[in-house]
């Protein structure tokens, strides 16, 4: 699932400030924690998983820093029974970077630095328009298409929750 929201009480960088994107370091995990229990619509998984998933899967994820403060992740992981496809597990945005393409950066980033992938997958909600965005503009971009699916229906993941829509883009041409 994916998110584009944050602490609204950060101050907003200034656009000519040049975004860093690189994989995360074991020590990105407890910014990824509070950045995604911050945004208010994510999944927060605890604090030692967000831990893990910097040293486990940092070949497959990234995080976006302006003056060396961190201002989005992308977490991913390849798809064990068909490795040629990146899964962007969790997206999570900033509030004061939102609107500044921080999102869009850091998925073409890790797209290209993860060699041997073509397709791209993801699950959002119905209700979550900026993840949708991003992802048909990330097949947009990419010249792909997309097919959309549930998932995970409602019955799977319990009153509450809407259901996981997934959204496979590719093949991807590099």
């Amino acid at each position: 699932m994916a998110a584009l929201a944050g602490s609204p009480d950060r101050v907003r960088p200034k656009r000519g400030e040049q975004l860093m994107i690189g994989h995360p370091e074991v020590s990105d995990g407890v910014a990824c924690w509070r950045l995604a229990e911050a945004t208010g619509v994510l999944d927060v998984n605890s604090r030692y998983s967000y831990l893990l998933w910097c040293r486990d899967f940092a070949a497959t994820s990234v995080v976006a820093r302006r003056d060396g403060e961190l201002l989005g992740f992308v977490t991913g992981f390849r798809r064990p029974e068909e490795p040629s496809t990146l899964v962007v597990w969790q997206v999570g945005v900033d509030a004061a970077a939102r609107g500044q393409g921080v999102a869009a950066e850091m998925l073409d980033a890790l797209f290209d630095r993860v060699p041997g992938v073509d397709h791209l997958e993801a699950t959002v909600t119905p209700d979550n328009t900026g993840s949708i965005a991003l992802f048909s503009r990330f097949a947009e971009r990419h010249g792909a298409p997309v097919s959309r699916s549930e998932l995970f229906g409602v019955e799977l993941l319990g009153p509450g929750h809407e259901p996981e829509i997934l959204f496979r883009i590719g093949p991807v041409d590099r």
